[in-house]
């Protein structure tokens, strides 16, 4: 067996949803029971071939132009298959967005593409040693780097015209996400990644997601506006779009994060306990938007978990670089305590702000320096 057919990778399983989803709409088990069989080439070609038998409410397209689905928006299909792989679409995102937008309410989008991992896969196999990853680092270079890059990013569409780009599975889960669908089926089928997405919501398209080494985050300010908090990159591209089908499938740990986060990158994990990836919020304190010590800035998501409560709480005091959660002596075990934490925070900081900044910044960098209480 070649190593893009045995290539996996992990997945969430969500077998109730698929269920779910088949049975609202047969056309979709019927791809699925058929993909399970074929490669992609054959799987191309049969749903070529037999696109009347899905019904009057599927389409079948192979196109990486959005122009093309928006001439489908009268038709408002139930389930669009679209056979071109998504590493060869030059605007991705407007590809994705726009299918949200011509699908019926609750349509399903069924796409494909080879991941990353596949591609560094094939390259160190092909060649041992070292040679095998020399090669792909420049692969990913051209295809990742290169492509993103403001300075750069011009003359690596002018000449690949945006084709056989590097996603990784991440990436591509959160670009889905972003143009308004949930998830419902992700496989490793033979090598190649296929994605099931429903359509419960309208597409992102004001927003510009962070490539960089600095990223950008979307957070929750003082009486909940609106705030961009600037960090080092932790994460793979379109991350913070995942945080509903992370805590869907993997709940919360210790602490009140996020369980299994396969988010983070491999440089990631290793910087996260040097707090350097924090290091940029210096400029949201520095332009008034962050205070020293304060609770920790949310995300909408995130902050929807909390009771409503503790939401208005959290709102009516100014964020902080140094949250509540690193003063405690036994470091909170769920997002119940992790709560709790905050309440005390700030009912002591309501009656004495000053003094209560002070005795909290003194605890909580104590903790970090001789307790090793740390980024995860």
């Amino acid at each position: 067996m070649s190593i893009a057919t045995s290539y996996q990778e992990p997945v969430v399983s969500n077998e109730n949803r698929l269920k779910e989803a088949v049975a609202e709409y047969a056309a979709i088990g019927k791809i699925l029971r058929v993909g399970k069989r074929m490669d992609l080439r054959s799987l191309l070609v049969w749903t070529s071939r037999h696109a009347a038998d899905f019904g009057p409410q599927t389409v079948v397209v192979n196109t990486d132009k959005a122009a093309d689905l928006k001439a489908l928006e009268t038709y408002a299909p139930k389930l669009m298959i679209n056979q071109m792989g998504l590493t060869y679409v030059r605007h991705l995102n407007t590809l994705l967005n726009t299918a949200n937008e011509v699908l019926a309410e609750g349509g399903y989008l069924w796409c494909h593409s080879r991941t990353s991992g596949l591609k560094q896969k094939l390259f160190t196999e092909a060649h041992p040693g070292g040679w095998g990853r020399f090669l792909y680092s420049l692969h990913f270079l051209w295809h990742r780097v290169f492509a993103r890059l403001k300075l750069t990013r011009w003359f690596y569409m002018w000449v690949t015209d945006g084709k056989n780009r590097s996603y990784t599975r991440v990436e591509l889960l959160g670009r889905m996400y972003r143009a308004g669908f949930e998830v419902i089926d992700e496989r490793f089928h033979q090598g190649e990644y296929f994605i099931l997405g429903r359509k419960v919501k309208d597409p992102v398209w004001d927003d510009a997601p962070s490539n960089g080494i600095i990223i950008k985050l979307s957070r929750v300010g003082y009486r909940g506006k609106p705030i961009g908090v600037y960090k080092f990159r932790t994460m793979y591209p379109y991350s913070e779009y995942l945080q509903p089908y992370l805590y869907e499938n993997e709940g919360l740990t210790l602490g009140g994060k996020f369980a299994h986060d396969y988010r983070v990158n491999w440089l990631g994990r290793r910087i996260r306990g040097t707090w350097l990836d924090e290091f940029p919020m210096v400029l949201n304190f520095i332009i008034g938007q962050l205070k020293l010590v304060g609770v920790r800035p949310l995300s909408r998501h995130y902050l929807s978990l909390y009771t409503p409560e503790m939401q208005e709480m959290h709102v009516s005091v100014k964020p902080g670089l140094m949250p509540p959660f690193y003063y405690e002596e036994q470091t909170p075990q769920t997002i119940e305590e992790v709560e709790d934490s905050e309440r005390r925070y700030i009912e002591a900081y309501r009656k004495h702000p000053f003094r209560t900044d002070w005795r909290y910044f003194w605890g909580i960098l104590g903790n970090i320096l001789f307790k090793h209480k740390r980024s995860r």
